[in-house]
């Protein structure tokens, strides 16, 4: 989350020593700008079942909810009466309500906050299925920053699995339509380690069924997502038509209500097709308006709609314009950003930018700074396993034709020759 928070002193230690746990949830949830609604979504519960936690007092309490709580808002356990595996004084018994709602999205959630939530509903019977679901996939993306997504996929796929026997098996439509949901995020997330393995088709084919399941679910936001995602697919694949179709079928699923930041995002992925399809004029407008977009959304402060979790900042919008740049062979568009600002983060997804900046440099005549961006690169497809950043590179490597390159280049060669992943 990103926000800097004083657990030491102040109102929320005062309310930890009191064994007041639910005020220390509702002062971090305020200090983390989060409305009880999106905390909800994250732990399977409603809205009002947030709001009854927060105003428990010195009550007993579930050690299931303080847990998956206090791993959402990133809470020393410590303060929530946790630490050293003690449990709150009173701890909730078993056949709590609110117990049997997140006993199965708890321990999940003390391994990483939630990358994409769970949406609420107060009718839920499925036991927090849906909600233990989206908090595995929301770990296995956690993991997908460390590890090589080879050794991600078996593991992923059995995820996927018991999701789709759990679904077949709910017992209502609203049951069905949460789990649903819940495989849609899987299915996309089998799309990514597709795609970062170089297996488009399989990728192609996990984005499709992530979108068939968002329709099931009856979520727009959600679908429109995951249309969004494969437009986005496509456009890095080179299908700009394509994308840029299912843009605007994305939009056509939320209506003219959509959230602001899904038009800020949309027009990345607009930019990404009109470079794809080798349209720089376009692309130059929907980036200037994307950024315009993302300005007013950095000023408004408004947390970000699920499933669109993260902020949209200028930044990401600096990012997608490298990466146009690159496409479009426009060195002035992916070496006027500041690159170093841009670097940060993912190291899968950073290698990829830098190749795109390693391609700007190489259209700009920069052959001996290019190579050493794109080495960097490669050494973290090569420790990733990662077929995209390696076929990436050898795609930086095609574009200069040269009778006699230079060493960075022969060295470079040297490295790519035999890399089978």
């Amino acid at each position: 989350m990103g926000d800097v928070v004083d657990f030491q002193t102040g109102p929320i230690r005062d309310a930890s020593r009191a064994g007041d746990y639910g005020r220390v949830i509702e002062l971090v949830r305020k200090e983390r700008q989060m409305t009880q609604a999106a905390l909800g979504q994250a732990l399977g519960m409603s809205q009002s079942a947030v709001s009854r936690l927060e105003k428990r007092g010195s009550s007993p309490y579930s050690t299931d909810v303080l847990a998956a709580a206090a791993a959402h808002l990133e809470i020393p356990p410590t303060l929530v009466g946790l630490a050293d595996g003690r449990t709150p004084q009173g701890q909730a018994r078993d056949d709590d309500p609110m117990h049997r709602r997140t006993v199965l999205g708890g321990a999940l959630a003390a391994m990483a906050a939630p990358v994409i939530a769970a949406a609420p509903d107060p009718r839920d019977t499925t036991g927090g299925q849906a909600a233990a679901l989206r908090l595995t996939t929301s770990a296995y993306r956690r993991l997908d920053g460390t590890t090589p997504s080879r050794d991600l996929a078996d593991a992923v796929d059995g995820h996927i699995r018991l999701t789709q026997t759990l679904t077949r098996s709910a017992a209502g439509d609203a049951d069905r339509a949460r789990l649903a949901a819940a495989g849609s995020e899987a299915a996309s997330f089998a799309g990514w380690l597709a795609w970062d393995k170089g297996d488009h088709g399989s990728a192609r084919s996990w984005y499709g069924g992530a979108v068939k399941a968002a329709r099931a679910s009856g979520n727009a936001l959600l679908t429109a997502y995951q249309i969004g995602t494969l437009a986005q697919f496509e456009a890095h694949a080179g299908n700009g038509v394509e994308a840029l179709n299912l843009a605007r079928r994305a939009r056509r699923v939320l209506g003219e209500q959509r959230p602001a930041v899904a038009d800020a995002w949309l027009l990345t992925v607009d930019a990404l097709g009109h470079a794809a399809a080798g349209d720089q004029r376009r692309a130059d407008r929907a980036l200037t308006e994307s950024r315009t977009a993302a300005e007013a959304l950095t000023i408004e402060q408004e947390p970000p709609p699920w499933p669109w979790v993260f902020s949209f900042t200028p930044d990401k919008v600096a990012a997608c314009r490298v990466t146009c740049g690159a496409r479009l062979q426009l060195p002035q568009w992916v070496l006027a950003q500041d690159v170093e600002a841009l670097t940060t983060g993912h190291a899968k997804q950073r290698a990829l930018l830098v190749l795109d900046i390693a391609t700007g440099h190489l259209a700009g005549g920069r052959v001996e700074a290019a190579f050493a961006l794109a080495s960097s690169a490669l050494d973290t497809g090569l420790q990733y396993r990662s077929g995209r950043i390696v076929e990436r590179a050898r795609a930086v490597r095609r574009s200069l034709t040269t009778a006699s390159p230079p060493k960075v280049v022969r060295d470079f060669d040297e490295r790519l020759h035999g890399v089978y992943l």
